[in-house]
């Protein structure tokens, strides 16, 4: 029986035991695995969707609301804004290129966007297949919305009034699909694209015609100092910076992130302290079974060695149970999170999860270490005299 053998066997010794120390452990990593992967996530979606777009401009209210609605589709709009101040931000010289979104309706909860094909070239959107809208009621779809409901090139659907009811139905008019989208990773995946004019016409547009929004890129540096004042100033409109905002929501969220962080951490200094106590109470009922192993040929180098392999082993175990429980946790949520756009993927794994074994396996060494040394010192003489 080799060393690793004779280390699980006495770790088995106590199931009880074994079983809390693995729980610590798996919950104080699984946690840690989950925040890892699902703010690296959150974050590169963040600036997936952003990147391209400098400013937002829409009707008056929270800024990071508009974010929010415009840019990751999360939220309810501001208000809109009237196509004559669409224009105006269009020819401004400040304003190198202007891509308007008109929003309202939704399909099966996925959001169906007027805009231009100034929204394609800003994304890179590429067709899996058909081709684009080129008049009203004309759609291209994202990969999930193709994948989640089934539809294909070709297929009639019908919206609904509002971002997320699916109850209002506009039954008088059909969409008809004339392209998939290649998935992205953003945004994207989760539209419904169209002309303004299709939102417009569906909604009765037949006088004034407002849109959402408009994504904005800047012209110079002077623009980015210039421009933000002046709609906020001279408009009724406000403008609203996508990196600002986005910064703003991390660190909203991040009161509430670091909190879960330290309560893993702690997770994982009590599973620590929980394999101290274990092995050193199990090395006091086990003194005259190594006492034999050592008058067996045993050295008391093996015996530092048998002892230390119980800590890491016990918390690589551990460690490798609460990376899998994590991103099974993850993939959970990802899936019955209500909204698509927010979604996350339990199944991408990182290569800085690696340092969460490492930290682990010091964590095992550290709580072993002083058994060890203890069980290195024993005395076979004074040991085998109290038999």
């Amino acid at each position: 029986m080799n060393a690793f053998q004779i280390s699980w066997k006495n770790l088995k010794a106590n199931r009880l035991t074994l079983a809390l120390n693995l729980l610590l452990i798996a919950f104080g990593t699984g946690m840690l695995a989950m925040l890892l992967v699902g703010m690296r996530q959150v974050g590169e979606r963040l600036r997936d969707n952003a990147r391209g777009v400098d400013l937002v401009a829409g009707a008056k209210g929270s800024p990071l609301q508009l974010i929010l609605s415009s840019i990751y589709f999360i939220d309810f709009p501001t208000g809109n804004i009237s196509e004559e101040n669409a224009h105006w931000l269009a020819v401004h010289p400040m304003v190198k290129k202007a891509v308007p979104l008109a929003l309202g309706d939704n399909y099966a909860g996925f959001r169906i966007v007027g805009t231009d094909t100034g929204y394609v070239s800003l994304h890179a959107l590429e067709l899996a297949a058909g081709r684009f809208w080129t008049k009203p009621f004309e759609i291209v779809i994202g990969a999930d919305v193709a994948q989640a409901q089934g539809v294909k090139v070709g297929d009639r659907i019908y919206g609904s009034h509002g971002l997320a009811s699916d109850e209002d139905i506009h039954d008088d008019h059909a969409y008809t699909v004339t392209g998939i989208l290649k998935k992205k990773g953003n945004a994207a995946d989760n539209l419904v694209l169209t002309s303004l004019e299709s939102v417009w016409e569906m909604h009765g547009a037949g006088g004034p015609r407002e849109i959402t929004c408009m994504l904005l890129q800047y012209r110079s540096r002077m623009a980015m100092v210039a421009l933000p004042g002046l709609i906020n100033r001279s408009t009724a409109m406000q403008a609203a910076s996508p990196a600002k905002e986005s910064a703003r929501l991390f660190a909203l969220i991040g009161v509430g992130v670091d909190a879960i962080r330290w309560f893993a951490v702690a997770l994982m200094a009590l599973a620590g302290v929980s394999v101290f106590v274990s092995l050193y109470d199990s090395l006091r009922e086990r003194v005259y079974d190594l006492a034999v192993m050592r008058v067996m040929g045993a050295s008391r180098g093996a015996i530092f060695a048998m002892i230390l392999l119980e800590g890491t082993l016990l918390t690589i175990l551990g460690s490798l149970a609460g990376i899998l429980l994590g991103h099974g946790a993850l993939h959970a949520i990802g899936h019955w999170q209500g909204s698509p756009q927010a979604r996350v993927d339990g199944l991408v794994f990182l290569p800085e999860e690696g340092w969460l074994l490492v930290v682990s396996l010091l964590i095992g060494f550290v709580a072993a270490l002083l058994p060890a040394i203890q069980a290195y010192r024993t005395d076979i003489s004074e040991t085998m005299s109290k038999i």
